[in-house]
């Protein structure tokens, strides 16, 4: 196995892929929500469904996108390129997602659906090379959780700026105009997104080639991407992580949603809104930083148990608050995060490793299906996540720009803290069965092969989960 340094310029390089990324992903799930309810004008129910519509089809071209970018040869690799050719129409998708046309409701809510549906097309593929990218660049599993580290600490870095200056840049841009501040804010953050990724690009190399293919397992058909899609399914492993992302991306998508709800109307303190979203963006940076430092001490497996502990601890911690306390609520909603960002790379770590153990049991790898297919199941989180935040508003009656009543205020906060709860519970109980820890991956593959036959965990994953 590789085992040479990555050089922390590489690792900062690949790192502003996801600064680019999360430019996007961040104001998509803390202001889209709001943008389409209380500045676009469409109905939080209408805007629920479009949020579930959209992320389910955008899940289905994920397999697409991860079958083309296995299979593309160029001078550049299998997955830089589409973060040259992708960039520029990123950019331009995330401004008309965010232009408020002159039309009635019903032709509104038709523009929303293009827009949004083109984005995340889009961010599909430029996001799953970029991923895969990180399974490519080395081989050795400990430098593979370095470079997530450094990848979600620059997210986190991304998305923090983006949650500090969104709404300011609204208001400074818009000068009372919401609609033509969200627009243009959007598209000075586009702007350096689209320059991120170039930098990306330019940065980064992938060591790892693919292997040469006499079947015509490599030829670009449907047959082909369809096999290598539900060939996913027979890896236990890997179907373990997607379930456990699923949840985890639950849990993201209905927090973020309802975060400018929960500052706005249960706290009474609009002000705060961009605070609360990013200092436990700079919280969950020193969570991702932290994951480069912790795993050269102690087992992925174990790290990730421990910061779901955490997560169930700080959210649960938020449901007896009182109104006037705003600064509690926002110091555990910093340490929810931190604990969060722990997790985040070491799932992302483990997709690769998934791989290799799976073609180890003579399987073709396919880093880019993985990639896309827990992908597939982030956006499917992201889907659900955002379309019940939207759908308990409603529930919970939930009117737009207006005093709330006391069942609202509720409900806002139980969507907030207690369904991240529930989701992270969900999440541990999926994960008991994932096997590949440190030892495992060390010895090599005849520890879980043995595991598997018998349906049982390896003593060195029993050791780790428990």
């Amino acid at each position: 196995m590789q085992s040479s340094a990555i050089s922390i310029r590489e690792k900062i390089g690949y790192g502003l892929g996801d600064t680019a990324s999360n430019i996007v992903f961040q104001v998509v799930i803390n202001f889209l929500l709001v943008f389409y309810t209380d500045v676009f004008g469409i109905s939080a129910a209408a805007a629920g469904t479009l949020l579930l519509v959209v992320r389910i089809f955008d899940g289905i071209t994920d397999p697409v996108v991860g079958g083309m970018a296995d299979r593309t040869r160029s001078r550049w690799g299998r997955y830089r390129p589409y973060l040259l050719l992708m960039a520029l129409p990123y950019a331009g998708l995330a401004v008309l997602a965010f232009t408020t046309p002159d039309l009635g409701e019903n032709g509104k809510l038709v523009y929303a659906y293009i827009t949004y549906t083109l984005l995340m097309t889009v961010y599909t593929a430029i996001n799953i090379p970029y991923s895969a990218l990180g399974g490519v660049i080395t081989e050795d599993t400990t430098e593979r959780a370095s470079i997530q580290s450094y990848r979600f600490a620059m997210a986190m870095v991304g998305g923090a700026l983006v949650s500090a200056l969104t709404l300011p840049l609204v208001n400074l841009l818009g000068q009372g105009d919401k609609a033509f501040g969200y627009q243009m804010a959007m598209a000075v953050m586009a702007a350096v997104a689209a320059l991120c990724f170039f930098v990306c690009f330019w940065s980064t190399r992938e060591r790892v080639q693919p292997e040469a293919d006499e079947s015509g397992a490599d030829k670009f058909n449907v047959k082909n991407f369809a096999g290598d899609f539900f060939n996913l399914f027979r890896n236990s492993q890997w179907a373990i992580l997607a379930g456990a992302t699923f949840f985890l991306l639950v849990l993201v998508a209905m927090r973020g949603a309802v975060t400018p709800f929960y500052v706005t109307y249960y706290f009474q303190s609009e002000s705060l809104v961009s605070m609360f979203v990013t200092l436990p963006m700079l919280a969950g940076v020193a969570g991702a930083v932290s994951t480069n430092f912790l795993t050269k001490r102690f087992c992925k497996v174990r790290l990730f148990n421990w910061s779901m502990i955490g997560v169930i601890v700080t959210h649960a911690a938020l449901l007896p608050l009182g109104r006037n306390q705003v600064y509690v609520a926002l110091a555990l909603a910093m340490a929810a995060n931190f604990v969060h960002m722990i997790a985040i790379p070491l799932v992302f770590s483990m997709v690769p490793d998934a791989v290799d153990w799976f073609a180890s049991k003579g399987h073709a790898k396919k880093m880019a299906m993985a990639y896309s297919g827990h992908l597939m199941a982030l956006k499917l989180g992201l889907a659900v996540g955002g379309a019940c935040a939207g759908w308990l508003l409603g529930y919970f009656d939930y009117v737009p720009n207006a005093e709330q009543s006391e069942r609202t205020l509720n409900g806002i906060v139980l969507i907030y803290a207690a369904g991240p709860v529930i989701c992270t519970l969900i999440t541990m109980a999926i994960f008991r069965r994932y096997l590949l820890t440190n030892a495992v991956m060390a010895a090599g593959e005849s520890d879980v092969q043995a595991a598997d036959d018998n349906d049982n965990p390896p003593k060195t994953a029993s050791a780790v989960s428990n």
